[in-house]
């Protein structure tokens, strides 16, 4: 049969329920899809706002937006547009309901109990309405969906392990070990120093010099030296591997110790060969900026991030 069978709705940050339906279903495939999605609702900061967990009879879908997720359990034949159709209802009722500051500070699962009422009442409108009747919403939402496809996730791959007990006291520890996510992993770098700033800073105000000066250089060297095109060229070259040092330091990118040692030196070369148009001291200065920044690029490192086990 065609409907949602379970909803919920979560804070984003730790998987805390805040409120949902009541359910009346007690089969084993229900109960281990609501184990699922309990699993699930803890790591939800890690997803984009939309996504879907298709299994062979039932179905996860999700709906984040700023501090709260709703999520929906439906039958796997359930229309995926409808399913979005009503977790977005959802969303907006609840935060017309509550304050950020109260969801906040919930410190207890099911703190909105009263939208527990809300939450069947949506539930059972959807459960009844067609397509037809919702047609403005219905458009609207799949153009989103066109636009943004929900992120695939395989429901048969999530895997539980409950029960592990320490010193007499009961644990539940979940492990989410196979939700296959069709995007990029994101990174995360340590936080930026003091030192870091300053690096950042002087990496723009040498690659500014070198703009500037490169510019003026190559409006003299069209009109009347031509010979000079090397100069212009050594003037551009540290000014673009300033802008990419920044961007090195900033974020992360793979093969990071190459790509630093190629600007640092392209910085070097490219100040020796300006020699004339440079004194010894600006020369240094421009060497010792780069060097710097070199240092601070290769020191920092990236975060290294627990799994967030919370249920």
């Amino acid at each position: 049969m065609s409907m949602i069978f379970f909803a919920c709705v979560v804070r984003v940050r730790d998987g805390l329920p805040l409120s949902a339906s009541t359910d009346f279903h007690f089969n084993q495939g229900f109960l281990e899809c609501r184990k699922r999605l309990k699993a699930l609702s803890s790591i939800l900061a890690q997803y984009p706002s939309r996504g879907t967990a298709k299994g062979r009879d039932l179905s996860i879908h999700f709906l984040s937006s700023g501090d709260i997720a709703c999520m929906a359990i439906c039958s796997s034949n359930f229309s995926t547009i409808m399913a979005f159709c009503f977790l977005e209802e959802l969303q907006w009722e609840f935060a017309a309901s509550y304050d950020t500051t109260s969801i906040s500070l919930a410190s207890r699962p099911y703190a909105f109990l009263e939208f527990d009422n809300v939450i069947q009442k949506v539930k059972c409108h959807f459960n009844c309405a067609s397509g037809s009747q919702m047609k403005a919403n219905w458009e609207k939402i799949e153009e989103e969906l066109k636009f943004q496809p929900p992120v695939q996730l395989k429901l048969e791959d999530t895997e539980l392990m409950n029960g592990i007990t320490n010193g007499g006291h009961a644990g539940v520890h979940v492990e989410v070990g196979k939700l296959l996510l069709c995007t990029v992993p994101t990174y995360r770098m340590q936080r930026v120093t003091p030192l870091g700033i300053l690096s950042l800073v002087l990496n723009i105000m040498c690659g500014a010099l070198n703009l500037i000066r490169g510019v003026h250089l190559a409006e003299y060297s069209f009109q009347e030296d031509h010979e000079g095109i090397g100069n212009v060229i050594a003037f551009f070259l540290p000014f673009l591997a300033c802008v990419f040092q920044c961007y090195l330091y900033l974020f992360y990118s793979s093969a990071r110790k190459v790509k630093t040692f190629v600007l640092f030196f392209s910085v070097c070369l490219c100040n020796i060969y300006l020699y004339g148009l440079r004194n010894f001291w600006q020369i240094t200065f421009h060497v010792g900026v780069a060097t710097l920044s070199s240092y601070q690029i290769l020191t920092r490192q990236l975060m290294e991030k627990q799994p967030d086990c919370g249920v």
